[in-house]
């Protein structure tokens, strides 16, 4: 079993509205607690691009594509991180990816897809 389990993606129409999430079932809470969450994504025939992070002391951080748009949600208690998607574009079309890192350990979830139609 994967150490990040990506969940939540599929198929929207313009303007629309999805929530991601981003579980470590594997990790144990003081594990899970330190790490930076972060959530990328990658556009066909385009580099993988950080969407939003949020550090263990919940600070957060977006890409100025989605300001204002996405917002990054943690729940430690879960070992979950949301991505909440509203007025999504066809910009934002992809396979999602959460990251968790610290200073020793760097995992990759296997990603969801998201299509923004219309």
């Amino acid at each position: 079993q994967a150490q990040l389990v990506e969940s939540g993606g599929g198929l929207v129409q313009s303007g629309g509205s999805l929530r991601l999430s981003c579980k470590a079932p594997r990790m144990i809470t003081s594990v899970f607690n330190p790490k930076t969450i972060s959530w990328y994504r990658q556009a066909p025939g385009k580099q993988r691009e950080l969407v939003a992070s949020v550090t263990s002391e919940r600070i957060t951080a977006y890409a100025d594509a989605v300001k204002g748009r996405f917002t990054i949600i943690r729940d430690n208690s879960r070992k979950t991180v949301y991505l909440q998607m509203n007025s999504l574009n066809a910009d934002d079309t992809g396979v999602y990816y959460c990251n968790a890192k610290d200073g020793a350990t760097d995992y990759w979830g296997q990603g969801t897809q998201v299509t923004v139609s219309g």
